[in-house]
């Protein structure tokens, strides 16, 4: 392995490690549509078309 690969494969790591902690800092915090653009708030008109609703 040169150097080359050695920074890409810590750069994929720290991504990965970074959306992991992300995603568990955000599941602690009680969130229950992560990524959701609206914050998991749409309207009970837009429930159906909503990804995250219930």
């Amino acid at each position: 392995m040169n150097l080359t690969d050695i920074i890409i494969v810590a750069i994929i790591v720290a991504i990965v490690g970074l959306a992991a902690f992300y995603v568990y800092k955000a599941k602690k915090s009680g969130k229950k549509c992560i990524g959701c653009p609206d914050g998991c708030c749409c309207s009970e008109a837009q429930k159906k078309s909503c990804g995250c609703g219930k």
